[in-house]
């Protein structure tokens, strides 16, 4: 059976489709999961937030729109990204310093020395605009970063390309704004 067909027997009651979906798409759950890093958390804490991504996708699939690996690819992300971001809150303060680590595709990069300080850059950045924009400007903001078009946005947040577009040119002009009067600093 496709992961479509699974997704949909899985939503009619049937166990073993949902038990087999999760068995194939828990190696993605842990490559998105272990792109991030929460101190003070545990690699297992953000793959436990993927995985209620996975089984929420596995819920809210309707087929005709994207593939269900897609669909769930983004629900996934969506909803690890919502784990750190609320870890950045005051209640939180020991995991307020999360770095998503490079996603390398089997090689090492040429100079990791490099390599750490763009993570660390984006690490910083992802933080401060963290505090500027909404959750759903930040969620836009980070997929649209991460080379996600808005209709493919819109489409993994179950809202109109219109809302995500919108949320983006928001999240553009505040930082724009931000930056241009000396704050990009802080």
């Amino acid at each position: 059976m496709t992961n479509e067909e699974l997704a949909l027997a899985a939503q009619g009651g049937d166990k073993p489709a949902e038990s087999e979906l999760i068995k194939r798409l828990s190696p993605m759950v842990k490559s998105i999961s272990a792109r991030f890093f929460l101190s003070g958390g545990t690699e297992e804490d953000l793959f436990e937030e993927g995985m209620l991504g996975l089984l929420s996708a596995i819920k809210t699939y309707s087929a005709g729109n994207a593939s269900f690996t897609t669909y769930a690819h983004a629900c996934v992300r969506n909803s690890v990204i919502d784990a750190v971001k609320k870890s950045l809150g005051a209640k939180h303060s020991a995991l307020n310093n999360f770095v998503p680590l490079v996603e390398i595709s089997g090689e090492f990069p040429a100079d990791p020395e490099d390599e750490i300080f763009k993570i660390e850059q984006r690490s910083e950045f992802l933080q401060k605009i963290s505090k500027l924009l909404s959750s759903f400007e930040f969620k836009v903001t980070v997929m649209y970063l991460d080379g996600l078009s808005v209709a493919e946005i819109a489409q993994s947040l179950s809202r109109s390309a219109k809302s995500a577009g919108n949320a983006l040119a928001r999240a553009k002009a505040k930082l724009i704004a931000c930056y241009s009067c000396g704050r990009g600093d802080r």
